[in-house]
């Protein structure tokens, strides 16, 4: 199937927009957010009221209100989801400080390095790690009101946005105003802002055509520990020592607040195509999409379900699924699907209806919700690894997860991909006893990142590490883990930012596992 289309209008945008506001997940406290009580996994940090008034004068907006808090201490992490459910928190924060410039920003982040007081940076708190919450209390700091497109270079194809733009309306208006796309569409395209992609080094569901965000990005804006403001990168492919940039992409607040960035983008596509197949098994699946990319292919969506997915999930039988679609320019779009039929004339061609399935629900974030309503403990745990290695990581960690105790469904797909290897996606499901819902999700991410790492792959694609895979940074990282706590003593020497993620040591105590 072809089809040629011109850039988008507001009103052709392809989703409904969201509220362009942090949406706290559809779990609510039994008893409403101002009575949720913290778990007191890590020794709180107390925000003195003559701090407080100092933040209030340095900034837009500055609440101690205990639902505010409440709910500015969550995000979408499943664990974290159960323990709404009982009316708690991971970590309660202190103080909840609204920033609507980057002066705000460097004020209040100045202010509590000088009290050495917690301060965990959040946008669309969107992550599913825990990355966002305030596990030693302080000040959570709302970076959303730093919103909007700065400038586009429509000759250089380079956009300079705001922080706290939250994804859907970014695109939307790239798309409208400018007839250019970034080409980052991430799941949560509607419940995220582009500073958390960065600090999360995220992946847009066609970052086989457009990469990932660290691809993307130019330059940055960034706050440091100290309240210092500094610039990174802006000229194309500088060679003025190491890119300063890469090392705040991934960062997860850490090692500073990122306020701005300078982004690569792309004209608007005006030709698609879609196709899909089936194969006969995931190894099989999994050489064709590596074929596709060795030829210097790159369609968008590429993306290979194994057999348990693509039954429930397309109501495919028997057959390991893969979908394509891509988009651009029609010659380039053209030469990628030759590609892709004749690196797939092996298998079955399918109804490229499929595609339109997953198009429609792509964006659908329901399902965490609706399985704790069922008592299911759920997730999914996304991958790297290269290609000569993804066969062996399928199969020990969809065999380490059906080992747990309680799980009834252990599968995968293949998400992403590129020429040295791709993202897989493992999806975990039980229903444990009713006071044994931790214990069970900690086995299932013990016993599936441990498989992992042992056949060679990486810790994560694009979720993070947040809290929920801090405990496995050193093992993945082996010797040059050290190398990242020199870096965060020398950016943030009084430990404030972000504290107990990344596996990182801090000054306030230890984090104790649930």
């Amino acid at each position: 199937m072809t089809k040629t289309h011109a850039p988008a209008a507001a009103g052709d945008f392809p989703i409904e927009l969201g509220p362009a506001a942090p949406v706290f997940p559809p779990i609510e406290f039994p008893d409403g957010p101002k009575a949720a009580q913290s778990l007191g996994l890590a020794p709180v940090i107390a925000v003195p009221d003559a701090l407080i008034e100092r933040l209030r004068g340095a900034c837009t907006s500055v609440s101690t209100d205990s639902e505010q808090r409440s709910v500015a201490s969550t995000d979408w992490w499943p664990l974290g989801m159960h323990w709404v459910r009982a009316g708690r928190v991971g970590g309660m924060a202190g103080v909840v400080a609204r920033a609507s410039t980057t002066k705000e920003v460097a004020a209040v982040v100045s202010i509590c390095n000088e009290a050495r007081i917690p301060v965990t940076a959040a946008g669309g708190r969107s992550g599913c790690v825990g990355g966002s919450v305030p596990i030693f209390g302080g000040v959570s700091l709302d970076l959303c009101g730093l919103t909007g497109i700065v400038d586009v270079d429509d000759d250089s194809l380079v956009v300079d946005v705001r922080a706290g733009t939250f994804g859907d309306h970014f695109e939307r208006d790239l798309r409208a105003n400018h007839g250019l796309t970034l080409g980052h569409w991430p799941q949560s395209i509607s419940l995220s802002t582009v500073g958390g992609w960065i600090a999360c080094r995220g992946a847009g569901q066609l970052s086989n055509r457009y990469g990932k965000i660290e691809d993307m990005v130019v330059g940055l804006d960034v706050v440091l520990a100290d309240g210092s403001i500094i610039k990174t990168g802006g000229a194309a492919r500088s060679a003025t020592g190491p890119d300063l940039s890469q090392v705040f992409l991934g960062s997860e607040g850490t090692l500073g607040v990122i306020v701005g960035s300078r982004l690569r983008v792309h004209p608007a596509p005006t030709h698609e195509r879609r196709g899909a197949w089936g194969f006969p098994s995931f190894a099989a699946g999994l050489d064709a999409c590596r074929r596709v990319l060795r030829r210097g292919a790159t369609p968008a969506v590429l993306r290979l379900y194994d057999a348990l997915e693509s039954g429930w999930k397309f109501q495919v039988s028997d057959k390991h699924l893969v979908i394509a679609l891509d988009e651009g320019d029609p010659v380039m779009v053209d030469a990628s699907f030759r590609v892709l039929e004749e690196e797939c004339k092996a298998a079955e061609r399918l109804d490229d209806g499929l595609v339109e399935k997953w198009m429609h629900e792509r964006n659908d974030v329901s399902a965490i919700p609706k399985s704790l309503e069922k008592g299911i403990v759920y997730d999914t745990i996304e991958i790297t690894g290269s290609w000569g290695r993804l066969p062996a990581i399928y199969d020990e960690a969809v065999a380490a997860l059906k080992k747990v105790p309680y799980t009834f469904g252990a599968s995968s797909h293949q998400s992403h991909a590129y020429s040295d290897g791709a993202c897989l996606y493992f999806t975990f499901a039980g229903i444990p006893p009713a006071d044994g819902k931790e214990a069970y999700y900690n086995a299932a991410w013990d016993a599936a990142t441990r498989a992992i790492l042992a056949a060679g792959g990486n810790l994560s694609h694009h979720h993070g590490v947040g809290l929920n895979r801090a405990r496995f940074m050193r093992e993945a990282l082996g010797p040059a883990f050290d190398s990242l706590v020199a870096l965060k003593a020398a950016l943030d020497p009084k430990g404030i930012l972000n504290p107990g993620k990344l596996g990182l040591p801090t000054p306030f105590g230890e984090v104790q596992w649930p």
